[in-house]
């Protein structure tokens, strides 16, 4: 009875190893053959003895050899293309903490200081005597007219804008034209008034006025060419219609602080140093509201370039979040060394084009090539299409972006770019527009204002103007830098590569922006 015992648990456990190896996929004839040499031999099975380590399924039998297991299949490798990967655009680390740091803390001394004059000018306002006299006179005849500047300013800014996206072609012209004419007629005007202190200011705009007439006869040769990037450019934005909403929010903030400064500058007149903290005072608006421009532009610059690169329509209130916060830091330091940049760059092309015989002008030519290459590499203005998109530091995106530039031959179209300079031109006529309207209304009521008036409406209106056309000059942007980085994007018409052919041709002729070329590596 034992034996019979022990036979029967034999017979099935053999049944069981029989299912298991079958479930392993064996091969056939192996496992007959086993099969049969149990069936005819006595033998005991009371456990699982062994198990692979890697098919636990795999077992070894009392006297019996292993079951061979096919191998499995290796996976499939696929090698791609490399490309920034879609963990990067939505990157978590903030920007430029340095910078951001400092700005912060700047914008607390700012207002603490603002606010601090504000109280001065109303405890000025509430004694009796020459301070409320003075201040009362001041609050009448000067504080309106800053005001006004800042509502035109904001109307002309949305003209601009507005008519640009329709009209781009007759707008260049315009816009190059009509500031060399606004620019002029504020400057004769100013001389009009036969004031030593508007005399100043009246030669400083026809003098610009002049420089300006000549840069739009220069660029002549580039406006049809830049009519066609503008309109491809700003056609992504018909699929947007909520892009300017930051916009409206930049300038919402931008009135509100400039009214809040001009109480302070008020202020500041019976405050210790009068001018000095003046000067303090309108560094600080000029900084402030750059980086309100540059927050539109990063805004901008993420939803029009994840659509060139990735076909999303993303959501412009997150880009506007991702701005204000996580690369808010890289638009407090472009704030800072764009504008020093585009000065320089004017500079360098000046001191380019006056280098002849004279060797004092060719060695200072010379040094504004080393000065204008290293500015270039570390610093520009096409950094804020990365920055949006990727979430790279100032520099290490101008590098990229200028590194793209370089691999596709694009650096004397980006160099010829006159873009940026028109958006500079409708803050220049806007500037001049507010100077003629608040200059002759100020020497209406209280001539003595009228110099500090003029100066400051033109102020006031350039650096409004520039925050509504951050969208034309960031969608620009975008069409160079992610042209850059994928040529062969669909979205993408002929027009780069054409122009590139015509400039390598020979047939154009355009003064690159100079740059001291690199030394030949063997």
């Amino acid at each position: 009875m034992e034996k019979e015992g022990v036979r029967q648990e034999g017979e099935e456990n053999s049944k069981e190893c029989e299912v298991v190896i079958q479930n392993e996929n064996s091969v056939k004839g192996i496992h007959d053959q086993q099969l049969k040499r149990y069936e005819n031999t006595e033998f005991n099975v009371s456990k699982l003895q062994t198990l692979n380590p890697t098919n636990p399924l795999r077992i070894v039998i009392q006297g019996a050899h292993q079951v061979p297991t096919p191998s499995p299949p290796q996976p499939l490798r696929v090698t791609t293309t490399p490309q920034q990967s879609l963990s990067t655009l939505n990157s978590r680390k903030f920007t430029n903490r340095i910078s951001l740091f400092i700005f912060l803390l700047h914008k607390i001394v700012a207002i603490g200081l603002v606010c601090f004059l504000g109280y001065k000018a109303v405890q000025g306002m509430l004694k009796e005597g020459s301070i409320k006299r003075k201040e009362q006179r001041v609050l009448r005849y000067w504080f309106p007219q800053v005001e006004a500047s800042a509502i035109i300013s904001i109307l002309l800014a949305f003209i601009w804008q507005k008519a640009l996206r329709e009209w781009p072609g007759f707008m260049i012209n315009f816009i190059l034209w009509s500031s060399f004419a606004t620019s002029l007629s504020a400057g004769i005007l100013l001389l009009c008034f036969q004031k030593p202190s508007t005399d100043g200011v009246g030669v400083a705009l026809v003098g610009f006025s002049i420089g300006n007439g000549l840069y739009a006869c220069w660029v002549t040769r580039r406006i049809g060419f830049t009519t066609k990037v503008i309109t491809k450019s700003l056609e992504p934005i018909a699929k947007f219609r909520d892009i300017n909403y930051p916009i409206y929010l930049m300038m919402g903030v931008g009135f509100m602080w400039i009214t809040v400064w001009v109480l302070a500058v008020i202020g500041a007149l019976n405050f210790r140093y009068p001018p000095l903290v003046v000067i303090l005072l309108v560094l600080s608006l000029a900084w402030t509201t750059e980086v309100l421009r540059n927050v539109a532009n990063l805004t901008v610059s993420r939803v029009i370039s994840l659509y060139y690169l990735r076909g999303m329509q993303s959501s412009t209130q997150f880009c506007f979040q991702r701005a204000m916060s996580r690369n808010l830091g890289s638009a407090c330091l472009g704030s800072l060394f764009v504008p020093a940049i585009e000065a320089l760059r004017i500079i360098a092309r000046g001191l380019n084009l006056l280098e002849g015989e004279d060797e004092f002008m060719f060695s200072c030519a010379h040094c504004c090539l080393r000065v204008m290459e290293s500015i270039f590499r570390y610093g520009n203005g096409w950094a804020y299409v990365q920055i949006a998109t990727y979430g790279k530091g100032f520099v290490s995106a101008s590098q990229d972006t200028w590194g793209l530039f370089e691999r596709q031959g694009m650096e004397r179209i980006v160099d010829a770019d006159i873009t940026s300079a028109i958006c500079f031109l409708t803050g220049v006529c806007s500037g001049s527009i507010c100077v003629i309207a608040t200059g002759s209304w100020t020497f209406a009521v209280q001539r003595s204002f009228t110099a500090t008036v003029s100066l400051l409406a033109f102020f006031i209106g350039y650096l409004m103007t520039r925050i509504g056309m951050a969208v034309p000059h960031a969608c620009v942007s975008c069409y160079y830098v992610c042209y850059a980085e994928n040529p062969e994007n669909r979205l993408f018409d002929k027009t780069i590569p054409d122009r590139i052919n015509f400039i390598n041709s020979g047939r154009d002729v355009l003064v690159a922006t100079p740059r001291v070329p690199h030394p030949l590596t063997t």
